[in-house]
């Protein structure tokens, strides 16, 4: 090859490569414009606290025509989590895709084993309340369900309760629920008949000066008395009361800790969850879709309460 030749093709390799390094650099400012502009969606549409970093990862093949799965990756300190997100192949629409495991969904493998039912045992559809017997709001939907919303659906509910003692906020919830579960080892209907009453009596637990051993007191001659009343074993009771045995309680608020609640009262009809103590009517319609889901037709509700009838000649 020629001198001349050799120059001219040295000359068109570099004009060649720097073409391609100016390429690569408007792709990289690019492609940091595009991380930037989800970066900033993701926490917006997410919420995404400021002290937490948001770093976009590299593009993959997905199952969706016309877009790549792109993670994101959530880290604060040494804890991270990784989300995936779908993005057009255009670069112009981000999109989340969740996929659910239907035969494995944990809200309808709650477990309620030996657990005492309230209603027919045999019921279409079950009603599982997450309770804390010390919290007002429990108190409120305890309320709600018996006798009103038992009443109204007869045998084709059950009701089921378990333990989420909310210790940091409650300072005798813990013992409560032990206690209610030392008298349910021996009777049913004695735990229900005392659920009832720690849900109606909750200052007389408390006392004028919520001392927690004074409530704590309480709370064990409150059980006496109902055993005593369903004449149920009082040395063994006893001996229950005096062990404080908290493992079965403890087991029931991991699990409900690992079903996401965060608060009492947590229901769950047939797998669909109530949080909170909603008024009766909204805690009705949930039921309504479960026993239509069952195959059975809810009860009519009943009458509307009639207006105050104004004495004769009184005024507006």
């Amino acid at each position: 090859m020629s001198h001349t030749r050799l120059l001219a093709a040295l000359l068109a390799l570099s004009m060649a490569v720097g073409c391609k390094a100016q390429s690569a650099s408007q792709q990289g400012a690019a492609d940091l414009a595009l991380n930037r502009r989800i970066e900033v969606m993701v926490r917006a549409q997410f919420n995404v606290p400021q002290d937490y970093n948001v770093s976009i990862g590299a593009r993959k093949p997905s199952q969706i025509s016309g877009y790549d799965k792109l993670p994101v990756t959530l880290a604060r300190g040494p804890k991270s989590t990784v989300v995936d997100f779908l993005i057009s192949t255009d670069g112009k629409t981000l999109a989340r895709l969740e996929t659910f495991d239907l035969a494995k969904d944990p809200v309808f493998s709650i477990d309620v084993a030996g657990r005492p039912v309230r209603g027919n045992p045999q019921a279409k559809v079950t009603v599982i309340n997450f309770d804390d017997l010390e919290c007002p709001y429990c108190a409120r939907m305890h309320q709600t369900l018996f006798p009103s919303t038992m009443a109204r659906y007869k045998d084709n509910v059950r009701f089921i309760y378990k333990d989420d003692p909310l210790t940091e906020l409650h300072p005798w919830a813990m013992h409560a629920s032990v206690d209610a579960n030392c008298l349910a080892a021996q009777s049913s209907d004695v735990y229900w008949a005392y659920v009832d009453y720690l849900h109606s009596h909750g200052q007389e637990i408390n006392g004028e000066d919520r001392n927690p051993t004074k409530s704590f007191a309480a709370l064990d001659r409150i059980a006496r008395q109902q055993a005593t009343l369903g004449k149920l074993d009082a040395a063994k009771l006893d001996a229950c009361l005096a062990k404080q045995d908290e493992a079965q309680v403890r087991a029931s608020a991991k699990e409900a800790d690992s079903l996401g609640i965060e608060g009492t009262p947590a229901l769950f009809v047939d797998g669909e969850r109530i949080s909170g103590a909603l008024p009766q009517e909204q805690v009705w319609l949930v039921i309504d879709r479960a026993l239509r889901a069952a195959g059975i037709e809810p009860p009519p509700l009943p009458p509307a309460p009639a207006p105050p009838a104004h004495p004769a000649g009184a005024g507006k």
